[in-house]
């Protein structure tokens, strides 16, 4: 038992985890049940695979097509991605499962094209709720997980590119017209998917230039509370050297940053970028799988 919990975490991370993958299941479950099965849509990954089974061999559930078509991927969580994910992801399984053997009603939305923005955004927020968990509802997300993991590829991404497969087997099989419809679907989901799990927890690096880069370092450290790196430059134009201060700080913190070198410096040079994604206690935005 120790060493189970010590593997899953505390009871409380255990619990949060657990309902974060059990609202992410039911979501991407009244996504396919209620909307895109009355449709004759497809779907993402395998749960996609599993629907095109399902329109072909009708008495076959689709929640255990996704289950049988879910066993060789768990090999990989293992191999590629840690115990702790891959017992999470198991759990996942099983609830998402189960969530889509649950009869759901079909949504009132009958426009194919409002029917597929709704079902993508429903999916999208589910399955990132999924990934902010420490596991997964098998299939594409394990996949998705380690293809980040090892190369940095955006979850969405991964998303979108695999399930070109899956939209051109529904085009030949089915009717292009329904492939068409399932990539607005597809699209909206990848795209809620990168926001929920790493844009609603963007990070900004900024540069900044200035003579009064002393202040500015120790404002920056003293009334947000953010590290500060220091860093030698040469202007090219000028021939004179610069100190360019290097700071990472969260989107709600840029506004107050800017506020605060405005106060100092009015003509401080300053560039702000996006991030990917970075690593670390203090700012790190990676999701921990």
């Amino acid at each position: 038992m120790a060493k189970w919990s010590s593997t899953l975490g505390s009871v409380r991370e255990v619990l949060w985890n657990m309902v974060l993958i059990s609202v992410g299941s039911v979501l991407c479950a009244l996504a396919v049940k209620g909307i895109l099965v009355p449709h004759q849509f497809f779907a993402a990954g395998f749960t996609g695979i599993a629907m095109i089974i399902h329109y072909l061999v009708p008495f076959l559930p689709v929640g255990v097509l996704y289950f049988i078509l879910n066993i060789p991927l768990y090999a990989l969580g293992w191999m590629f991605v840690g115990r702790r994910f891959f017992l999470y992801s198991i759990a996942g399984l099983f609830i998402f499962s189960s969530a889509l053997a649950w009869p759901y009603v079909s949504l009132p939305v009958y426009d194919k094209i409002l029917s597929a923005l709704l079902a993508g955004i429903i999916t999208g927020v589910g399955s990132g709720i999924i990934l902010r968990s420490l596991g997964s509802a098998g299939g594409l997300d394990i996949l998705s997980v380690i293809l980040m993991k090892q190369f940095s590829i955006r979850l969405g991404s991964t998303i979108l590119a695999f399930n070109a497969l899956v939209l051109i087997a529904g085009a030949v099989l089915f009717s292009l017209e329904m492939a068409l419809y399932t990539l607005v679907y597809l699209y909206v989901i990848s795209s809620i998917v990168n926001i929920v799990v790493t844009g609603l927890s963007q990070r900004k690096a900024v540069y900044i230039i200035s003579p009064q880069w002393d202040t500015i370092a120790q404002e920056i450290q003293k009334k947000i509370q953010r590290g500060v790196t220091i860093m030698q430059g040469h202007g090219a134009y000028t021939g004179q050297e610069h100190q360019i201060l290097y700071t990472v700080i969260t989107y709600r913190e840029l506004a107050r940053l800017k506020r605060l070198i405005t106060d100092i410096d009015p003509d401080a040079f300053v560039v702000v970028t996006d991030t990917m994604e970075v690593m670390g206690q203090r700012i790190g935005n990676q999701p921990h799988w």
